[in-house]
């Protein structure tokens, strides 16, 4: 199972598929199936029957993850897609901007 360019609290720009151009921020990242997922990007209608958190039921509109391979960070200088580059300092690892080659926190 390979590392991921894309950690929780990320900007990302989707590449791909119906909602390619959206950006917004990785939410949860699923590391088992290579996939995140992203606020306002891949919603789809879900039935709920009636809970104590949601008395009435119905149709509730969620995100579904997305793969990995259609997202792309966001560079932090400049704010268009780029591609990351990992540099080990020691015991930490360091995510860099391929564009600007600024560290992404």
């Amino acid at each position: 199972m390979a590392k991921l360019h894309i950690r929780k609290n990320d900007t990302v720009v989707v590449l791909a598929g119906e909602d390619k151009g959206k950006t917004g921020k990785v939410l949860k990242v699923l590391v088992e199936k290579e996939r995140a997922i992203v606020e306002g990007v891949n919603m789809v209608s879900k039935s709920t029957k009636p809970s104590a958190k949601n008395p009435q039921g119905g149709i509730v509109k969620q995100e579904a993850p997305i793969h990995v391979s259609n997202l792309s960070l966001i560079d932090p200088k400049s704010g268009k897609p780029t591609r990351v580059s990992i540099k080990h300092e020691g015991k930490n690892v360091v995510r860099i901007a391929k564009k600007s080659g600024e560290e992404i926190k």
